[in-house]
């Protein structure tokens, strides 16, 4: 298995962001799209996506067998919200483990949560899903949405073992067609794929990313 590149890797931070302009648009008005409202906030950021990833998503739909469909979950951000979540779970290492340094932490935290300054979901590049069936009942993936490598045993890692045979063949589905239709996955959160942000770009050879972060009140 080829080496993790976390978030907080400089690599990631130092691609440089070629900025395209191309708007958010929110998915519940797909008619193609299960849409789920547990990530929902009061802006409703969170049904928004960079125009391109929406449309890589309809790629990935059209190549999943009938009967199968994409579950969204989150995409947009807003960048307050992403440094609340990191910071949390940050505090939650360093309660766990007061002898790591703060680059440990900083490290270990980027595994669930990424930092905030180069964040792929505050630039409406990445997406959270699962997949469902065509009644909207979620498939067995291994672990719940956003459980964390401590609580999952690492099973929420991408290509974990510790998960069934049957996990295994829903994240293997699911792995296919979001790569097909142009995303990366990060390898610890099965769930979490992105396109045009700069993980995106370190992993695909992109000499920048096409999405850089955006700060908005209530997306329009």
């Amino acid at each position: 298995m080829n080496e993790i590149v976390l978030m907080s890797d400089p690599k990631v931070a130092a691609v440089p962001v070629a900025e395209c302009g191309e708007r958010l648009v929110d998915v519940r008005r797909s008619d193609w799209l299960l849409v789920d409202s547990r990530q929902q906030d009061p802006a409703d950021a969170f049904a928004y996506l960079r125009e391109g990833v929406l449309e890589r998503l309809r790629e990935a739909q059209i190549l999943l067998p009938q009967g199968v469909r994409l579950l969204f979950v989150e995409g947009y951000r807003q960048a307050s919200l992403q440094r609340a979540y990191f910071e949390e779970y940050a505090g939650q290492l360093r309660a766990a483990r007061p002898d790591w340094s703060a680059e440990e932490v900083h490290s270990a935290a980027s595994r669930y949560v990424s930092p905030p300054d180069i964040a792929p979901h505050s630039a409406g590049a990445a997406v959270d899903l699962t997949l469902a069936d065509a009644e909207g009942r979620e498939l067995d993936l291994g672990t719940r949405m956003n459980a964390d490598p401590e609580e999952s045993k690492g099973a929420c890692y991408t290509h974990a073992a510790n998960i069934s045979e049957e996990a295994c063949v829903n994240r293997k589905l699911l792995d296919s067609v979001l790569s097909a239709a142009g995303l990366v996955n990060y390898p610890t959160e099965w769930w979490h794929w992105s396109f045009g942000d700069r993980y995106w770009a370190l992993l695909t050879g992109g000499t920048a990313a096409l999405y850089g972060p955006m700060e908005i009140g209530s997306p329009a």
